[in-house]
């Protein structure tokens, strides 16, 4: 599990104009993932965290799927699915929206 999905973790090369390499980077964060096995530390960036991350629940390589969703729709939107300045604010909206 990578545990940091967003962006700035992620290298596109076009090196032949029609073959695009796709690269995942910065580890620090990431832990190797067995089936069945259930993670609880709180690690990432925020805005791109699945919920059960965010409040601090256990969760499972699922969670980077959530991350890819939020990357995905920023990309589409140009902007977050949650807008927040603060921990506090961002918690909120995800409980509630």
């Amino acid at each position: 599990m990578h545990r940091d999905l967003k962006p700035e973790n992620i290298l596109m090369e076009d090196k032949y104009f029609d073959n695009l390499d796709i690269k995942i980077t910065d580890f620090g964060f990431s832990t190797f993932y067995k089936p069945g096995d259930l993670q609880s530390l709180s690690c990432g960036s925020p805005l791109y965290m699945a919920p059960e991350v965010l409040f601090q629940k256990e969760y499972n390589e699922k969670a980077d799927i959530f991350s890819i969703g939020v990357i995905t729709y920023s990309l589409l939107t140009g902007e977050f699915p949650y807008k927040a300045e603060s921990m506090a604010t961002l918690k909120y909206k995800v409980h509630h929206d």
